[in-house]
């Protein structure tokens, strides 16, 4: 019997339909179109609205991928959440999507690794697929950011947006599904982007209000110089695992943090500017949902193919990084 690989058979996503441009900001916090996009190349980003949460796009960006792929959701073994926004802290969102889905059979539960989360539970995905005990799984990247975004914040309030991301994989015995994988994380640095307020550290209290401590909060010049440092190391590794040269990828999908980000780590690897996808001037930073919306953008509009290798890698609070490659 040929050995199981784990594939992508089926990609989905879903944003907020309301949008917040640059235009808009400049009414609400000290900035500029200029100076956004000059530092992160962003022009715009989708932001839920009221009595919208995070299971709602997640389910909506799962039945797109389910739909895609042809596959019940009563098939599915398993489905994790990549989030650090949940409904609620307990029980876990992809308790709610499960039921959403009606998913009866699979197990659920959320993965918070932050703007890695996707590459991380793809990692997960792989390991149950190969090891027998599961067949298919239901990946989604679920974030509603704006909710702890503090908007008299310039440095933070104009990067983040909301939306879901969503992947089927399946056990295959054909040569295709992920190839290589790294992930990895270097807690020593979770200062430099975190939420302090609502665990068990700082619990909610009027004081912790009082303090802004629910917001995100980052220091956002040694942020990059790491995220560039590490997303080029990590991918090197994977390329190394494979005995690849980067330009041997039919596409890079990066997580969409930083426009100049991207345009380093593509300098550094040496790819092909062609070969690289880019979203954030209309998305902005989703985290743990950017790679999953770009991927799903990719295959909906053909510019991934069957046979293509796809590499996707990804930066994140923690902090925490990650590299997978793949073939289509």
């Amino acid at each position: 019997m040929s050995p199981l690989n784990a594939a992508i058979i089926g990609t989905g996503h879903a944003l907020p339909e309301n949008v917040l441009t640059n235009d808009q900001l400049e009414k609400m916090v000290d900035t500029s179109d200029e100076w956004i996009v000059t530092r992160t190349g962003i022009r715009q980003r989708h932001i839920a609205g009221p009595g919208e949460y995070t299971s709602l796009f997640a389910t909506a960006a799962a039945r797109r991928a389910l739909d895609m792929a042809g596959v019940d959701p009563a098939e599915l073994d398993m489905i994790i959440c990549a989030t650090v926004c949940p409904d609620m802290m307990l029980p876990a969102t992809a308790c709610f999507i499960q039921s959403a889905l009606g998913a009866k059979r699979a197990a659920a539960y959320d993965m918070a690794a932050a703007c890695s989360g996707f590459l991380y539970g793809l990692t997960v995905a792989e390991g149950v697929i190969k090891s027998g005990r599961c067949r298919t799984v239901l990946l989604v990247g679920a974030e509603l950011l704006s909710r702890y975004v503090d908007y008299t914040d310039r440095s933070t309030c104009v990067i983040f947006g909301d939306g879901a991301g969503a992947a089927v994989i399946r056990a295959t015995e054909e040569p295709k599904g992920i190839l290589a994988a790294r992930i990895r994380s270097d807690g020593d640095l979770a200062d430099y982007l975190y939420t302090p307020g609502g665990g068990t550290r700082y619990p909610a209290s009027e004081e912790t209000v009082k303090k802004r401590l629910h917001y995100i909060k980052m220091r956002g010049n040694e942020l990059f110089k790491v995220a560039v440092r590490n997303l080029t190391q990590i991918s090197r590794e994977a390329l190394d695992d494979l005995k690849m040269a980067p330009n041997d990828v039919d596409l890079f999908l990066p997580h969409q943090a930083n426009q100049r980000i991207t345009e380093a780590v593509t300098a550094r690897l040496g790819i092909d500017p062609a070969r690289v996808y880019s979203n954030i001037d209309r998305i902005g930073n989703t985290s743990s949902a950017s790679i999953p919306i770009g991927l799903d953008e990719c295959v909906r509009a053909g510019r991934v193919r069957p046979g293509d290798t796809i590499m996707m890698a990804s930066f994140g609070a923690g902090v925490t990084y990650g590299a997978v490659i793949m073939r289509w």
